[in-house]
């Protein structure tokens, strides 16, 4: 994961978020753009040293003050002794552990400043770091593929995991 730099005029400056940004018509596909992206942003060669293992479903921002965009969200592998070198564009970059994202009590709710105004939202919590927002429901989003029950409830045991497409 990331946290943004801080920049005039981005929405999400700040922010803690997974590497990502706009397509350019240089890329192949939007998976391309997902590459492309994590590698200026992290120094993490998917293509070299991993894999993209696929997409989770398309989400757009809840506020409506924020600019209207669609995120397609890719899942990949990449081998463990993967460094990460943050650039310009990112103040600080960390690896979320699995188990810490299957920990109960890293997820709940806590006061966020949007706007000028404190509201309570749903966050994850990984040290100093807290993730609410879009990242937030892409996490959730993640582990609901992986098979990882959502956050304070247990599967059915009639009912699989959701597989992923």
């Amino acid at each position: 994961m990331i946290k943004r730099a801080e920049a005039e005029g981005d929405p999400w400056s700040g922010h803690i978020a997974c590497p990502g940004g706009r397509a350019e018509p240089s890329d192949a596909d939007l998976a391309a753009t997902a590459i492309r992206e994590t590698l200026e942003e992290t120094g993490v060669d998917v293509a070299r040293d991993g894999r993209v293992l696929g997409h989770l479903d398309d989400l757009s921002p809840l506020n409506p003050h924020l600019p209207p965009l669609v995120i397609r969200p890719y899942v990949a592998l990449v081998r463990s002794d993967v460094r990460i070198i943050g650039s310009a564009e990112v103040a600080a970059a960390f690896w979320v552990p699995l188990e810490t994202l299957r920990t109960p009590a890293a997820w709940g709710t806590d006061s966020v400043r949007i706007r000028g105004v404190d509201r309570q939202v749903s966050v994850f919590r990984h040290g100093q770091y807290t993730v609410w927002g879009l990242t937030e429901r892409v996490l959730r989003q993640f582990l609901e593929y992986a098979g990882v029950p959502p956050v304070g409830e247990s599967f059915d045991d009639d009912r699989p995991p959701r597989a992923a497409s």
